[in-house]
Formats: structure tokens, C-alpha cells, sequence
């Protein structure tokens, strides 16, 4: 094996058209009994932080874990219809997903804030979990903090893929958290400006690679051909 490859998935492969914040508004409503003051705060946090800042911003105790993560996998399976009338896949990405999919040598995955059962909903609902490796993801329940979500796919694809300690793992993402997380890590980084950070916020958080999208799908293949090289 040669690459492990793992994706952000809203912004970078989903523009979820507004339905994320849609998402922890309902979750945080069922297990508050009233609407949040103010929309979530997302920008790359994974959904413990995300959902732990909002009960702290509105002066209410956080509900075990549980709770938190049953209520959002409920809002998010209930939206995944709108999700597919509102949302689209951003441009490239089916190409690039198919392609990296069915390379031999890499694992291509998902590292994102989203819990597992809401990455799925996102994914599915464009067509696009059969063209990635889900089952070693790392998932917003898995830590609290993003870059520690590197160590986790990177276990889960030795212990199912047979990955050999020590290939090397690639981010691709839209936020400086992203970029952030693939430097604490010693991993790669794709920065790709799909997002609200453009290519100069990219950039200087420390992504030296920074595409403006990923319709390029040679491109974008040739440059994670060659990071599996080194």
C-alpha cells in the first residue's frame, strides 16, 4: 500500500447548501427544548466541539455525549432528502473520488467533523459513499480535537486495510483546520479554496499545496501520485 488518502467532506466535497447548521439547530432544539440564539460555529470543528460550543454560547449544560450524537444522527437521516434537492457535489469531485477508488495502492477514506452516521447522509446523498472506503474514516465522535482524527483512520486502515505502519497519509480539505491538522501530524495536505478560505488563507496557514477546486482531475491524481512516491 502506498497512500492513504482522506477527504473533508462539506465544502471540499459537498456544498451542503446551509442544511449542516440546519443539522445541529435541530439537534441542539430536541435536546434543549428551544431554538439556539445564534446558528452553530462549524469552520473545520468537529461535531463534539461544535455542539459543546453551542450549549456553553446559549448558558446551558452540555448533555452526555450520547444524547448529543443521537440527536444530531436523527436530524441528519431526517434532512438527507432536502440535502439532495439543495446540496450538490462540487465540481470534480465524482471524477476524482472514482479515480483515486480504484487505485491499487491507496486507501481513499474520510477524515471530518461530521459524526459517522451524518458523513454517511452527506456522502450518500450525492452518490458518492460507494466511491470511498467509509469503514476507516475518522469522524467527529471519535476525538475532540481534528488532528487527532489522523491517528485514528490511520489505525483503523493497518487493523482493516493491512496498511504498513508508517505510509504516508494525505488531507485534503478546505480550512486552515484542515491544513493545521495535516502539520501536527506530519501527514500531507491538498488545501482546496471550494470553501469561504481562499487560496492566500490557505496558503498561509502552511498548505503548500493549494488547488482553487478539484475539476482537475489529472492534476490532483498526479499530485497525490507523487506524494505516494516519497
Amino acid at each position: 500500500m502506498e497512500l492513504i488518502v482522506l477527504w473533508d467532506i462539506d465544502h471540499t466535497l459537498i456544498e451542503n447548501a446551509g442544511v449542516s447548521k440546519e443539522i445541529y439547530a435541530a439537534a441542539f432544539t430536541a435536546l434543549a427544548g428551544r431554538v439556539p440564539a445564534e446558528p452553530a460555529r462549524t469552520e473545520g470543528r468537529t461535531d463534539r466541539l461544535i455542539m459543546r460550543d453551542m450549549f456553553q454560547r446559549n448558558g446551558l449544560a452540555e448533555p452526555d455525549w450520547a444524547s448529543v450524537e443521537k440527536a444530531l444522527a436523527d436530524a441528519g437521516e431526517a434532512r438527507l432528502h432536502t440535502l439532495s434537492l439543495r446540496g450538490t457535489a462540487l465540481p470534480g469531485v465524482r471524477e476524482v473520488l472514482k479515480e483515486a477508488s480504484v487505485h491499487s495502492g491507496w486507501v481513499s477514506s474520510v477524515l471530518t467533523g461530521n459524526i459517522a452516521d451524518n458523513a454517511r447522509v452527506k456522502v450518500a446523498a450525492f452518490g458518492l459513499d460507494s466511491l470511498l472506503d467509509l469503514a476507516v474514516g475518522a469522524y467527529g465522535a471519535d476525538a475532540l480535537q481534528r488532528p487527532d482524527l489522523v491517528a485514528v483512520a490511520r489505525e483503523r486502515a493497518e487493523r482493516l486495510r493491512g496498511a504498513p505502519d508508517g505510509v504516508p497519509v494525505v488531507l485534503v480539505g478546505d480550512t486552515p483546520r484542515d491544513v493545521e491538522a495535516a502539520l501536527a501530524t506530519g501527514s500531507e495536505i491538498i488545501a482546496v479554496a471550494s470553501g469561504v478560505h481562499s487560496t492566500q488563507e490557505l496558503a498561509d496557514a502552511g498548505a503548500r499545496t493549494v488547488l482553487p477546486d478539484l475539476m482537475d482531475t489529472s492534476r490532483v491524481l498526479g499530485i497525490l501520485d507523487a506524494l505516494s512516491a516519497r
